[in-house]
Formats: C-alpha cells, structure tokens, sequence
C-alpha cells in the first residue's frame, strides 16, 4: 500500500492511498471543517465519504508530466511509468497550480 498527503494551496486537504483494489482519497475531517474549503475538483467535491476509484483519479493523474518530461523522471527515479503513484510522489511535491502531493509521514 502506498500513501500520499495532498495539500490545496500549501494547505493539508487529506490523504490519497493505493491499494490492491485501486485508488482510495478522504479528505481529512480538519479541512472539510475549515472556514472555506476548496474542492480538488468539481468531480470531487468536498465530502466526508471515502472517494474510490480502480485507476487514478484524473485531478492527480493530470499532474504527472508526460512526454519527454515522463521519459527524464521515470529514469532518474528508476520508477516505471505505469506506476503513477510513486511518479506522483516523486514529480508532485512542487507542481503549478494549487496541488501538491508528499509522501506520508509516520510518524
């Protein structure tokens, strides 16, 4: 099982994970109670259910690069372009926009 946080505008929104049955993301209970939180996408609008889906969602799929860009990522982190969880982790942490994904920290 891998882990991700995802934060909108530098801010934690909640946790995306991948598992054996696809992609998983909940928003975490903080956000959705903050005083004006944004949505990830309009196809994922805030709520307190689990989101669930066999491929990743496209709001983070979009975000990997593609291309000649994927070609120098996947090589220089040895991470194979199917896998799109760990390019995400890998290429995402500082993205254009207002998203960005780190790697869970245990702590």
């Amino acid at each position: 099982m891998k882990q991700a946080e995802v934060f909108i505008q530098d801010i934690f929104c909640g946790i995306l994970t991948e598992d054996e049955e696809g992609y998983h993301f909940k928003y975490d209970r903080h956000y959705i109670n903050s005083p004006s939180p944004l949505p990830l996408s309009p196809t994922m609008p805030i709520a307190e259910e689990t989101y669930h889906k066999e491929m990743m969602f496209p709001v983070f799929d979009g975000l990997i690069p593609e291309g000649w860009l994927l070609d120098i990522a996947s090589k220089s982190w040895k991470i194979d372009p199917r896998d799109r969880m760990s390019l995400l982790v890998a290429c995402c942490k500082d993205c254009i926009g207002d998203i960005s994904i780190k790697p869970l920290s245990h702590e």
